[in-house]
């Protein structure tokens, strides 16, 4: 009698607009969770960000996307991030891409012409977004981003006139991809950041419950938790070097913060004798400083665990980098999603917000001076960014495909 085929793997498509390293960061992590004996799990993304697969480079699909230096420009400039026309063109990339992989599931992150191919391709489609984009955020409240005026500006009076004109002011954000969907046949989302962005057969959420409860939130809605990431990189050769006395930071400004901010950042620390590791994401380096040690990208939760305080952008992927570790976050905050996270933090005891409009480098130190003498203790931290982001996802996927596992209950 002859032995029956072992059933065909689950194709799973990771689809990364990587304008900024968060949104590769998660889809890289999800994909390596997936056991590649069960699961054929594959990521697209553009051939700059290919290099931080690592050991999955194999694994990659070729997919166009927004220049990273374009979207950062449009975000300081409070702009829609992607045209009508790009979003056109995403959208013909994503089927041909569809087309050529055959998935079961594709799984996005911030790639918003999904909205569209996916349903066009009658493909199950996961978003991964933060869950303060939710439209089932427990806060919803937008902040007020740095913008070229908001320097000048009294911040209370121009927070005020931002949330009374709020619809309209963000209206146009999501004007593009309705566009697109109604041109291939899909009815119009509500313009409302939080659908646009979230829009999808499922929605994942890769931030802890406890700093980001949900309200009456579908089933197909659910948080992951903090989806950890750090670049496949070798220590630097200081690494390793007896590194002196001070209380020792971790400095990021990431691939979408205000580098401008780090010489103020790296003054305020001297002030307090700190021993600083820096990681520029590929920004120049600073001035020397005693007491400075200087990478273009290090282990991210390797150098968190060593510091007693991570200063960052404010966005979630150091933040929780830093939680998992117990170390509290300074973040220094510019666009809408930095606050949003650090809003979380702040409301946990576990991080202070500056505003890189207002920065100087007696405010750094003030709230530096502070997160390092004490608050809640690196356990209490640490509960805050522990999860099980990457079991909670292979069960989804065996949920969703249908696949077997032997080892769940």
């Amino acid at each position: 009698m002859s032995t029956p085929a072992p059933a065909p793997r689950p194709r799973v498509l990771f689809v990364a607009e990587a304008a900024t390293l968060a949104h590769l960061a998660r889809p890289a992590a999800l994909m390596a969770a997936l056991d590649p004996a069960r699961v054929d799990g594959r990521l697209a993304c553009p051939e700059h960000a290919r290099r931080f697969l690592g050991a999955d480079a194999g694994r990659w699909e070729p997919l166009a996307g927004i220049d990273p230096a374009l979207f950062a420009a449009r975000l300081r400039r409070g702009e829609p991030l992607m045209r009508q026309a790009e979003l056109e063109a995403a959208v013909d990339a994503d089927l041909a891409l569809f087309e050529r992989c055959r998935p079961d599931l594709v799984v996005g992150d911030f790639r918003l012409s999904l909205s569209v191919s996916a349903r066009l391709a009658g493909v199950r489609y996961a978003a991964i977004c933060n869950a303060y984009w939710s439209p089932y955020a427990a806060d919803r409240r937008l902040p007020l981003p740095v913008l070229g005026w908001t320097r000048r500006a009294p911040l209370a009076l121009a927070q005020a006139g931002f949330d009374l004109l709020q619809g309209p002011l963000l209206a146009p954000h999501c004007r593009p991809l309705n566009a697109v969907r109604a041109a291939r046949g899909l009815a119009p989302l509500p313009a409302d950041l939080r659908r646009v962005y979230t829009d999808a057969d499922d929605t994942l959420y890769a931030d802890s419950p406890a700093l980001f409860p949900l309200h009456g939130a579908p089933a197909n809605h659910r948080h992951l938790g903090p989806v950890l990431w750090s670049p496949p990189v070798p220590p630097p050769p200081w690494w390793d070097e007896p590194a002196g006395d001070g209380p020792p930071v971790y400095v990021t400004m990431g691939s979408s913060g205000d580098a401008a901010a780090i010489e103020t950042v790296l003054d305020a620390l001297d002030a307090l004798g700190a021993r600083t590791m820096l990681a520029t994401a590929g920004a120049p380096a600073p001035r020397p400083r005693a007491g400075l040690r200087v990478a273009d990208y290090l282990p991210g939760e390797a150098a968190a665990a060593r510091a007693a305080l991570v200063v960052c952008n404010g966005g979630s992927p150091t933040s929780q980098q830093a939680l998992a570790a117990g170390t509290p976050v300074l973040g220094i905050c510019s666009n809408m999603d930095q606050m949003l996270n650090m809003r979380g933090l702040e409301a946990a005891g576990a991080g202070i917000a500056l505003r890189a409009d207002r920065l100087s480098a007696a405010a750094v130190r003030r709230a530096a001076a502070a997160l390092l003498s004490g608050g809640p203790g690196r356990e209490t931290l640490a509960r805050l960014g522990a999860g099980e982001a990457r079991e909670r996802f292979v069960r989804y996927v065996d949920e969703v495909t249908g696949a077997a596992r032997e080892d769940l209950p």
